[in-house]
């Protein structure tokens, strides 16, 4: 782990529109400078879901500004930590990274009020995994 910022955490899902945009955001709003986030998605969407954007502002949190990114080799390879989301086997494996599998519904094409269970439970991964980390 980097002793400049603390761990640094990469979240990944398919499109990048939902889930790990939501858990990047969880982690940077409860976590800030203490912890590097990235998400990416491995066939990223062209804007965040809509019904995500409402589901985080509702909390406080404002990510209408986001925007789905590709996940990339060097994103990888960057990261302490990988969190994949209904990601398959697209995720590059680098050895000596810790690799964490969660298993949440797609937000994709649900409304707001299908998104907000999705948001509750990965805000409280998020912060088993601050935790865990003990930033």
């Amino acid at each position: 782990m980097s002793d400049i910022a603390g761990p640094s955490v990469l979240f990944v899902c398919v499109h990048n529109a939902g889930r790990s945009q939501m858990a990047a955001a969880y982690l940077t709003h409860l976590a800030g400078d203490r912890v590097e986030v990235r998400s990416a998605g491995s066939a990223p969407a062209e804007t965040v879901n809509p019904a995500v954007v409402e589901a985080m502002a509702e909390v406080g949190i404002d990510i209408s500004a986001e925007s789905p990114k590709v996940l990339t080799v060097d994103a990888v390879r960057a990261s302490d930590v990988v969190i994949t989301m209904g990601c398959g086997d697209t995720c590059p494996v680098f050895p000596g990274k810790k690799y964490l599998d969660w298993k949440l519904d797609d937000p994709a094409g649900q409304g707001v009020g299908a998104v907000r269970p999705i948001r509750d439970e990965i805000e409280r991964r998020v912060r088993g995994l601050i935790a865990e980390f003990d930033v």
